[in-house]
């Protein structure tokens, strides 16, 4: 069954694409698009189905590399952890930064930033390794459901450095600028 022209706005919008955006992708003009998402005219099948090919093969392509840059396992710490651990958790995963949560819900987020700026404040290596991780984390990660698109995910990297992927209220996954550029 052929979708409704109503689907053409709904899909746009989901994939953070512009009207000129999807025009040029489908190989049309941007005010038929506005057209047909208005309901002022109705459009040969031909071009109609020119233009939900365009969106599907956009939609296929975001969620193959969202399934790439998605990884299984979460590196975190609870938020009573002290911050020795989160340093020898950094140290051995290789990661710059890692969520803190209490229990199952995200609370913050703790860097080598957020730490490096703990000793340059003067506080002792010492002192700051036996502080519970809540006492010096950052903000939390923002989160996104699991079929966001790529688009909304890179906008909020140009932010944060990561975003925590989350499937039915559970965190299931995070992204960092470095798994956007794997892709690439």
């Amino acid at each position: 069954m052929f979708p409704t022209l109503e689907e053409i706005a709904k899909k746009r919008r989901q994939l953070g694409l512009k009207q000129a955006e999807l025009a040029k992708l489908a190989g049309v003009s941007q005010s038929l698009i506005a057209k047909l998402e208005s309901g002022k005219i109705d459009s040969s099948y031909t071009k109609v189905k020119t233009i939900f090919d365009a969106l599907d093969r956009l939609q296929t392509k975001t969620k193959i590399q969202e399934e790439k840059i998605v990884p299984n396992q979460i590196i975190s710490v609870q938020k009573d952890e002290l911050v020795s651990k989160v340093v020898r958790l950094m140290k051995d995963c290789g990661y710059s930064q890692i969520p803190v949560f209490c229990g199952k819900q995200s609370v913050g987020s703790i860097s080598e930033k957020t730490i490096l700026r703990q000793i340059l404040a003067g506080k002792d290596l010492t002192q700051i390794s036996k502080l519970p991780t809540e006492e010096i984390m950052e903000e939390a990660f923002p989160q996104v459901s699991e079929d966001a698109p790529l688009s909304l995910i890179s906008s909020l990297l140009q932010t944060y450095s990561a975003v925590l992927v989350a499937k039915k209220g559970n965190v299931v996954g995070i992204i960092t600028k470095a798994d956007l550029l794997r892709v690439v």
